[in-house]
């Protein structure tokens, strides 16, 4: 996901966002700790959106207590 398609979501969206990926990042732990994945790179992937999702839903925290 990149940053542009982040910017437009709305509030709310990029919350649900975050917490579905964290969800899926939980996921993917467990099983890779189990049996490794098939592609052990979609832990880095996973990490980055949470990551790029926090950082927009910061700035416009930010931004709101600015204005």
């Amino acid at each position: 996901m990149k940053t542009s398609e982040i910017k437009e979501l709305s509030t709310k969206e990029i919350v649900e966002r975050i917490q579905t990926e964290e969800g899926s990042l939980v996921r993917l732990r467990l099983n890779h700790a189990v049996s490794p994945l098939e592609n052990p790179m979609k832990l880095k992937e996973s990490k980055r959106n949470i990551a790029r999702l926090k950082t927009v839903l910061r700035s416009r925290e930010l931004n709101e207590k600015q204005n």
